[in-house]
């Protein structure tokens, strides 16, 4: 059965993402997850230096339009 999630094409250079997937794989996970978990961990970072992200200042993203 096809994800419901979004999807979204990465470009970056071959020698990064083979790096990625070496890492992935030393952590037990895929590629795509190893990319999920530094964005959660990257927007814990912004929110604990800027305060939570609501979505109240008009923005509105893509998928949710």
């Amino acid at each position: 059965m096809p994800s419901k999630l979004p999807h979204y094409a990465l470009r970056i250079p071959s020698e990064i993402m083979d790096k990625l997937k070496y890492i992935a794989d030393r952590s037990g996970r895929s590629a795509n997850k190893e990319i999920e978990q530094l964005i959660i961990r990257h927007i814990e970072a912004w929110e604990q230096a800027h305060g939570p992200i609501l979505f109240d200042d008009g923005f509105v993203p893509r998928s949710r339009s």
